[in-house]
């Protein structure tokens, strides 16, 4: 009798579950668009360009979603977020996915509601500096006024290497991140901090004289960076976990948003898996079958995603670094679809 309790419990559980898992998506395909929670505007990253529309890294994950559930990239609707606003925004169901530059850490992992869906964007905490202040490393900055964005994590950060390195600084801690931009740009304060992309995007698109700033050597922390979405829904979770494995492993496999449709016909299991010829992926997670055709012909691999929005193509110019292919040194290794 307690067995078959145990047994009862388990099934109405697991039903439960199953149930849960089914939300999200059900209500996308409802509504027909995927809200994306995004930054206020961070170039390369989130941001929308002269026209409105929204472009950047974190802009096309939430693409790639939306590629992959309407087999169209642009059935999104943005949701500019500052930090404090961003996991309340996903925990109340106003987002379905927080695709902002947001660090995965333990507490975001497993005590807010959230669980991350993948990294893609290997940052780390660093410092920009105007030039005439007249340093070339962290560890010079003893006595100097420090700006960040409350809400982050790089408050914490910067206090525990700041006592490590015993490097007294004076924080001036703003929560609108631009007018932490603004504050910096004024002189109200000697440094900035927050990632190293972020210190990259706004020294180009935020300082009126690029040039006479320079973001210093030290990088302080590893700030993975990647999307989120609600904890308890797994069948949404998978959705947005392959739908960036789509993308990196489409790139070790070199296909690409030029060459997909040749690549209909390629000999390689691999990429007929990928591609939806053999099917089954799809399937797996309720989508069609070309779910991930329609990620890479609309919004491309993700080096193709990366180069177009931080590196090499755009004004940000950062280099693959810890974001390269495994096969080149770097960090971005597919997971197998089979």
């Amino acid at each position: 009798m307690r067995k078959f309790k145990y047994a009862l419990g388990a099934a109405m559980l697991l039903a439960g579950l199953q149930t849960t898992q089914a939300a999200t998506l059900d209500v996308v395909k409802e509504r027909g668009v995927v809200n994306c929670g995004f930054t206020t505007g961070f170039a390369g990253f989130s941001a929308p360009d002269a026209k409105g529309v929204w472009q950047g890294l974190d802009v096309d994950m939430c693409r790639a979603v939306a590629a992959a559930v309407f087999g169209d990239a642009t059935k999104f609707k943005a949701v500019p977020l500052n930090s404090q606003q961003r996991f309340t925004a996903l925990q109340s169901g106003e987002i379905d996915l927080l695709a902002r530059n947001t660090t995965v850490t333990q507490q975001r992992d497993t005590a807010l509601g959230a669980i991350a869906a993948g990294i893609n964007f290997y940052d780390g905490q660093g410092f920009l500096v105007p030039k005439s202040l007249g340093v070339k490393s962290a560890k010079e900055l003893d006595g100097a006024s420090v700006c960040m964005q409350t809400g982050t994590s790089n408050e914490n950060t910067m206090a525990d290497w700041a006592r490590a390195n015993n490097v007294n600084y004076k924080p001036v801690v703003i929560e609108q991140f631009n007018e932490v931009v603004n504050a910096f740009a004024a002189g109200r304060c000697d440094v900035f901090t927050t990632d190293a992309s972020g210190l990259a995007s706004i020294r180009i698109s935020k300082m009126s004289n690029p040039d006479e700033y320079v973001v210093l050597p030290e990088i302080i922390s590893k700030e993975p960076l990647g999307p989120f979405v609600r904890q308890g829904d797994d069948g949404w979770l998978n959705v947005v976990k392959w739908s960036l494995q789509a993308m990196i492993g489409a790139e070790e496999l070199g296909v690409t948003s030029r060459n997909v449709d040749e690549q209909l016909k390629s000999p390689n299991p691999n990429v007929s898996r990928l591609l939806g010829v053999t099917e089954g992926a799809g399937k797996n997670m309720g989508l069609d079958e070309k779910w991930a055709y329609n990620i890479i012909k609309q919004v491309g691999n993700y080096g193709e995603s990366f180069e177009r929005t931080v590196g090499q193509d755009s004004p940000l110019k950062i280099q693959r670094g810890l974001n390269a292919q495994w096969t080149d040194g770097g960090l971005m290794y597919g997971l197998p679809i089979r």
